[in-house]
């Protein structure tokens, strides 16, 4: 049986909770390898909609066992929060397990988060400012305070008072901040301990046991490629690893035990924040995606930016996950267009490019080469099959499914769980 990693293959935002959710009833765990509570999920099912933030989608799965590995950085506050919600809804969430490994969002990670952003005013990064990136700074400084560490209240006091020495610093001198108590930010931390402490487990262990005992496990990134630390348009990026090799990093499974790789592809583009889009639309055109698509970010609320399908990404995120299947999302949002345009190369200083640019520079200065391809009216939210889908719509598939170097094995035409033609199963 297979273990799989899903993730998005363009800026984020593809629709990796409905692909995940999709799954969930095959598949015996959903793992969190990376990201925080900057990402956001929307699973609609049946007539319920759930926006989820750090929980693992499969947590709307009965029988699924949902994970948060020790790649995540976790907000206890909004972990209790988020199960809080899905409690009052009826949902069952006491079989999440968390690594004790995973690293806390503090409220001086917030503080420091938000300060800084402001500071770099034109020169902002637009992160959410949820203590993300500082965590993760933190976290490979060697000052973070990990989940296990509310469990030895010593530890704890010293690790905190530590972080703080530097931090406390540079917001009294840098930003004529007021210095953060150490002892309330622990006392603060420790009121969690007791209500985490049934979720907390050696996560690494049981996952590989989990694969050993063929079990399925979908390890499920938060944000897309694109915005990958190592690999996405940086410094216009998240603070971890969304690509495939995050999820060995951060659940401690080795790459050797992955099956198949699954690249979520919104027909279209978008992406939130700051930072280079070479298809993004600013006309009638960009507005009607925006608003068909539903296109706010989960997290955010912010309106996301919106241009036409890139297929030079698309190469780009197969190449760098090693992707072996793409789903392919809100193919119905394109319904009514009569050409619809698709980029499928960069013009840069003149000359024709094919594959994303290493150069920050060239791919701030990159301009869209479109190809022209036949639209349909039709309405596709209740295609079955492939064959159910218009010829144009049909043709649209197969031209991206060619540029983008794997195969297309599913596709969502509409926002329900029910509304997915499935044409190869991932699970095989």
């Amino acid at each position: 049986m297979p273990a799989l990693v899903l993730l998005g293959a363009q800026w984020g935002d593809e629709g990796k909770g409905k692909a995940t959710d999709l799954l969930g009833g095959s598949v015996d765990y959903v793992v969190r390898y990376q990201g925080g509570n900057n990402a956001g999920h929307t699973v609609v099912v049946g007539d319920q909609k759930y926006a989820l933030h750090l929980l693992p989608s499969g947590i709307l799965s009965p029988g699924c066992t949902p994970v948060i590995g020790n790649g995540v950085v976790v907000d206890p506050a909004v972990l209790l929060s988020e199960l809080s919600g899905l409690n009052e809804r009826g949902v069952d969430t006491s079989k999440l397990l968390l690594s004790g490994n995973a690293h806390l969002i503090t409220p001086y990670h917030t503080t420091v988060d938000k300060v800084t952003e402001r500071f770099l005013g034109k020169r902002k990064i637009g992160t959410t400012g949820r203590g993300i990136g500082p965590t993760y700074a933190d976290k490979i400084n060697r000052v973070g305070i990990r989940v296990q560490d509310l469990y030895d209240e010593s530890i704890l006091t010293q690790k905190v008072e530590a972080a703080l020495d530097f931090k406390n610093q540079i917001l009294a001198k840098l930003y004529n901040r007021r210095a953060i108590d150490a002892a309330q930010i622990v006392d603060e931390l420790l009121g969690y301990a007791e209500q985490i402490k049934p979720f907390v487990a050696d996560t690494t262990l049981i996952l590989n046991n989990a694969i050993d005992e063929g079990k399925v496990v979908l390890f499920e990134g938060g944000q897309g490629t694109l915005l990958d630390v190592d690999h996405g348009t940086y410094p216009f990026v998240t603070s971890s690893n969304p690509t495939a090799g995050g999820a060995c990093t951060g659940t401690g499974v080795g790459p050797t035990k992955i099956n198949r790789v699954i690249g979520i592809l919104k027909a279209y583009t978008t992406r939130v924040g700051a930072g280079p889009f070479p298809t993004e639309l600013f006309d009638k055109d960009g507005e009607a995606l925006r608003t068909i698509g539903g296109e706010r970010g989960v997290t955010t609320g912010r309106d996301r930016r919106c241009g036409w399908f890139d297929a030079v990404i698309a190469r780009y995120a197969t190449r760098v996950n090693g992707l072996t299947d793409f789903f392919l999302t809100k193919l119905d949002v394109l319904t009514g267009w009569e050409q619809i345009p698709v980029c499928v190369a960069y013009e840069i200083d003149g000359k024709r490019v094919e594959e994303l640019p290493y150069s920050q520079s060239d791919f701030h200065h990159a301009k869209p080469v479109y190809e022209m391809l036949p639209g349909w009216s039709e309405d596709i939210s209740k295609a079955k099959t492939f064959s159910d889908l218009p010829k144009n719509a049909q043709a649209y598939v197969k031209a991206l499914e060619e540029m983008s170097g794997a195969p297309i094995s599913a596709i969502g035409v509409g926002p329900g769980r029910d509304e997915t033609i499935e044409i190869n199963s991932f699970l095989s």
